[in-house]
């Protein structure tokens, strides 16, 4: 062989070992993550042709393909997609949003978990179809939660999360404004592109999950996290007394900026019973409290409760829940009646009801029940897990006494501002909010939280309603508005 040939020869052959050296390097590293990249239209479009599995509440599908008669072989419909969007997202060529886009390997039937349905499918040259996600939802829950929701006047952007305590599971989780998820699955992509712009335009925001993805000043349902700080401190019982009093100025305050006061409730002089503090929602006594604990030990009680966490891992995007480092003097007080700088979720103020009612023991919450093979054999259950001991059970107790005045009202005879959830027969603790927004201009938010039946609790609730369009300001109340639908979800899962 002459030397040009030879030269030829070797040039020819490094081109080879390149084009090999690359092709490994795209199969076997990249190929993973260029399947998964969203820009890569020949994997939607592949999908689109696949019989992806099911999203079940109750055994029944909320989600599911049906076959298609158009360029694709499988449509994605959403059964009531108004009152599940937010839990199942949607399967767009697009994007994917909820469990669609969380439990995508699962539904697509890539998941390990599928590998023998997989194999058997391959040897059996049947198209492949994806496993099913089963939810914690409760249908029935979910019913009174979202029916609740749609039955306020006027347009309303509110949230609505129920949890059972002893496992952190989820029961309903129902949001508003709400949007419809088999317009964004459409084939009709121009359809699909026109309606996903006037759902991110819109100023309600009905893409957005408020029961996870809103933070807002809790109010006094925060009173809860203050009255936990105080017990365990030692320095109060349940049965014991507080401070009291019709007003309060803040520490290094003057005049009405630091100025606290009750609104016209029944909070007696200098002590109150505790009962009495907690039914008549005494802002005097908790933002004392607040001042005399101090922010660190308020900050280490809330963050028990899940407060600057993330917890949530079946759906996404989760805001954080926040209570402010460092707070002095002043904005301890504010903090304590869940003013200043506190903010949190739906989600997070059921989870401090949660704890409470379960011992006070924090569950993680979580939305994904099992996961199932396509032919229903279930493949993967979900455990529970305990997160934090955000109390003590004897704290517990003591909160639970104090919640159960706020609804039935106290020994001595005081009414309670959470009357409105009380059922008949069912003992029901409880506790109102209502936080202002700081701008003048904004209306005040409505909350509501509680556990029933009280002494051994299957279900915990929290309601927020940040904007209500039928309702004067002065009637936006946490008892009066959150009440009733908190009451509705409750009797959903006891009865």
């Amino acid at each position: 062989m002459n030397k040009p040939i030879r030269t030829i020869s070797l040039f020819c052959l490094l081109l080879f070992l390149a084009l090999m050296v690359n092709a490994t390097y795209l199969q076997y590293w990249k190929a993973d993550s260029y399947d998964k990249n969203g820009l890569n239209r020949r994997v939607i479009e592949a999908a689109y042709s696949q019989q992806r599995g099911a999203i079940l509440v109750d055994g029944e599908p909320v989600a599911e393909s049906v076959e298609s008669d158009d360029d694709y072989d499988f449509q994605r419909v959403y059964e009531e997609p108004f009152k599940y969007a937010h839990e199942t997202g949607y399967f767009s060529f697009y994007d994917q949003t909820g469990i669609e886009r969380s439990q995508n390997d699962v539904l697509s039937g890539d998941d390990d978990v599928l590998f023998v349905n997989k194999l058997v499918d391959l040897l059996s040259n049947k198209s492949g179809k994806g496993g099913n996600v089963v939810l914690t939802l409760d249908g029935k829950a979910q019913d009174a939660a979202y029916q609740g929701l749609d039955d306020l006047p006027g347009d309303v952007e509110a949230s609505v999360v129920a949890i059972q305590p002893s496992t952190g599971k989820i029961l309903a989780m129902a949001s508003l404004p709400t949007f419809d998820p088999n317009k964004l699955a459409s084939h009709d992509f121009s359809a699909v592109k026109e309606d996903y712009d006037r759902l991110q335009g819109a100023e309600d925001e009905p893409l957005l999950n408020r029961a996870i993805q809103t933070t807002l000043p809790p109010g006094s349902t925060f009173k809860l996290v203050t009255a936990a700080a105080a017990l365990e401190s030692g320095k109060y019982t349940a049965d014991g007394d507080v401070p009291g009093g019709p007003s309060y100025q803040l520490p290094q305050t003057s005049g009405d900026t630091g100025l606290i006061d009750n609104e016209g409730r029944s909070c007696g002089t200098d002590k109150i019973p505790f009962e009495q503090a907690l039914a008549q929602s005494c802002n005097t006594t908790f933002a004392r409290l607040g001042v005399e604990l101090g922010g660190d030990a308020l900050k280490e009680q809330a963050d028990k409760f899940g407060f600057d966490q993330r917890y949530l891992t079946d759906i996404g995007p989760q805001a954080v829940s926040t209570f402010p480092s460092d707070a002095t003097e002043p904005e301890a007080g504010q903090s304590g009646i869940g003013q200043f700088d506190v903010r949190a979720t739906p989600l997070q103020m059921a989870m401090v009801a949660a704890a409470i009612a379960n011992q006070g023991k924090l569950m993680k919450p979580y939305l994904v029940d099992s996961i199932q093979s396509p032919e229903l054999e279930t493949l993967k259950q979900t455990e529970p897990e305990e997160i934090d001991e955000a109390v003590s059970p004897e704290t517990a107790d003591g909160l639970t006494q104090l919640m159960v005045a706020t609804v039935e009202g106290t020994a001595n005879g005081v009414p309670g501002t959470a009357g409105p959830a009380a059922i008949p027969g069912v003992t029901v603790a409880g506790k109102t909010g209502t936080a202002q927004s700081g701008n003048p201009d904004v209306p005040p938010y409505a909350w509501f939280v509680s556990f029933a039946p009280a002494q051994d609790p299957e279900v915990a609730v929290a309601v927020m309603i940040q904007k209500i369009d039928g309702v004067d300001r002065g009637e936006i109340a946490g008892g009066l508005l959150g009440g009733p639908i908190a009451k509705a979800v409750m009797e959903a899962v006891i009865k």
